[in-house]
């Protein structure tokens, strides 16, 4: 499963390069320049999970504390590993969480401006990180030197959010949206309980206090708390006004995308049958 999603041409992978190549001195420079922003950050944001699980929203929620930089899918494991520096990937995830703040845009076919709140602007910068789940969770699995590098230059404490979305309706998503999957509901089932595998392997290298879980169901139905939650897991307060204006944007009720297609009576029973399996999933059905 891992070599079918992950099929990128050699051409593909040198045209990366050179992009991130293209960054290596301005970011240097930027950096740099902008080093007075990076003096109090103590805590870095990874995501880990899932596409289509809620990371976008939640990240976008994040980005508007005055006190967080969420760079939406910078892909921060790639540049630390050809040799970007702290400064420079600082400087690249604050541009890059700028650049994904548009009142118009609809991401996913959602909107996650904030309006009254911090999103693309900052106050004092404490907490810094990348809202990639997926991408992240590929590379831990790919290799344990992405995230040993990272440690080793940022120097602060990394902590993890793993958002959880009932397994029917995130696997349909999936197919959906991933034109790697092909719209072919077997395989999105293989490969997203290949990233299960892989995030529950990782987190039993993790103390409790480094990652922060939660089912993106319950997040709709209380952002408000959950949110100051992840603030707190996070190490930075939370005011009335922040709540209530993140809590605005949320949906009311999560998209049931399980219904859009047809399941079958036997791939309902064999996702029930992975779920049991994994503890995070516990209390997930197709009927929910």
């Amino acid at each position: 499963m891992k070599k079918t999603i992950k099929n990128d041409s050699l051409l593909k992978n040198l045209t990366k390069l050179w992009d991130a190549l293209l960054l290596y001195f301005p970011s240097a420079y930027g950096g740099w320049e902008n080093r007075q922003l990076w003096q109090n950050i103590n805590t870095y944001c990874l995501f880990i999970g899932y596409s289509r699980s809620g990371h976008s929203l939640i990240g976008a929620l994040l980005n508007a504390h005055p006190n967080i930089v969420i760079a939406h899918e910078l892909n921060d494991l790639k540049y630390t590993y050809l040799g970007f520096r702290r400064w420079q990937l600082y400087h690249l995830l604050l541009d890059k969480a700028k650049l994904g703040v548009n009142p118009n845009d609809k991401s996913g076919g959602y909107n996650y401006d904030v309006p009254n709140q911090w999103q693309g602007k900052f106050t004092q910068i404490l907490v810094i990180g990348d809202k990639k789940g997926e991408g992240t969770t590929l590379k831990i699995e790919d290799s344990p030197l992405f995230l040993q590098r990272l440690r080793k230059i940022i120097n602060v404490k990394i902590k993890f959010i793993h958002i959880i979305r009932n397994p029917y309706d995130n696997i349909t998503t999936m197919s959906k949206k991933n034109l790697k999957l092909d719209f072919h509901l077997s395989k999105s089932i293989e490969y997203y309980f290949f990233l299960c595998n892989i995030v529950n392997e990782f987190k039993k290298t993790l103390k409790s206090d480094e990652i922060y879980e939660l089912k993106y169901e319950l997040f709709i139905e209380n952002p408000k708390v959950y949110l100051e939650e992840i603030c707190n897991f996070l190490g930075v307060s939370t005011t009335k006004s922040y709540l209530e204006d993140c809590a605005n944007i949320v949906y009311k009720f999560p998209n049931k995308s399980r219904y859009s297609i047809v399941w079958t009576s036997e791939l309902i029973e064999e996702v029930q049958n992975r779920i049991n399996h994994y503890s995070f999933l516990h209390g997930y059905n197709y009927n929910d």
